[in-house]
Formats: structure tokens, C-alpha cells, sequence
């Protein structure tokens, strides 16, 4: 696999059925290894090891609705009280980080509320804060550290 911008990470492979898998510590399982996990599995381990975001707020490739349409969102953060912390946005790294990444976040933000978005390829990160009073974003650097 494409080596991303990210920090190396000690991630757990096997073959089966000629197709490589990758152990998902949340999921708790092997999920066949294509190039979208690759990035959300790399984007798994940085919130744990980087940003100290307990596994137990982590919440990966679950179903949501919108306008009677099922979606999959990539990773939640939770906060303690349940509410979103965190949405983030996975795609390969073949594809560009374009408006209409950043539309679909934004559609899946409006059920979901969360205070701070991420959309990566593994190459490209964006980062913001929600406003949901004024209706903007914020750009930022990076993602806060997890606060207990």
C-alpha cells in the first residue's frame, strides 16, 4: 500500500481468499485491506497514538439517513455525554480533496453535529471547527488533543 502522511504504525495484515485484510481495533475484526481503509485505518491509529482519543469513543463506518437515503459515515468521536466530537471523512488517495468532499461532510454534519471536522486522502488533511449558530466553519491546523 501507498505510504501516507501519516506516522508508521505497527498494523496487523493477513491474506485470505486472495485478497490482503487489515485488523480494525475497533471493529474488532479483519476488513478486506482496499485503499479507503488503508486511509481510515491509518486516520484510527493517529486520534489513538497522536491525539490520545480513547478507543472506547471511536465509532467506525456505522449507517446513518439522510433524506430517506443510507449512508456510512467513516469515524465518529464521541464526547462522554454522547454527543459528536469529531466526523471524519476518509477517501483513497487517488481521489482529490474537492468541494464535493467537503459538500458530503458537511450534508452528513447536519444530522450528526459535530464539533470538529477532518477530511483526508492520507496525503491531504483539512481540519475545522463547526459553528452551527453562524452556520461556518473555521479552518484549523489540526484536530485538539483529546481533553478529558
Amino acid at each position: 500500500m501507498q505510504a501516507l502522511h501519516f506516522p508508521t504504525y505497527g498494523f496487523r495484515l493477513k491474506s485470505s481468499e486472495n485478497k490482503v485484510h487489515i485488523f480494525d481495533v475497533i471493529r474488532k475484526k479483519f476488513v478486506v485491506l482496499l485503499p479507503e481503509e488503508w486511509v481510515r485505518q491509518h486516520v484510527v491509529h493517529y486520534l489513538m497514538a497522536e491525539k490520545k482519543y480513547p478507543k472506547s469513543l471511536i465509532n467506525v463506518e456505522k449507517q446513518l439517513t439522510l433524506n430517506a437515503t443510507k449512508k456510512r459515515y467513516d469515524i465518529v468521536v464521541f464526547n462522554s455525554d454522547g454527543s459528536i466530537h469529531l466526523l471524519v471523512e476518509c477517501k483513497a488517495p487517488s481521489v482529490p480533496i474537492d468541494q464535493n468532499v467537503f459538500d458530503q461532510i458537511a450534508r452528513y454534519n447536519m444530522q450528526l453535529r459535530a464539533t470538529y471536522l477532518m477530511v483526508t486522502n492520507g496525503l491531504d488533511h483539512f481540519y475545522c471547527k463547526t459553528d452551527p449558530r453562524k452556520e461556518q466553519y473555521t479552518f484549523l491546523r489540526n484536530i485538539p488533543d483529546f481533553n478529558r
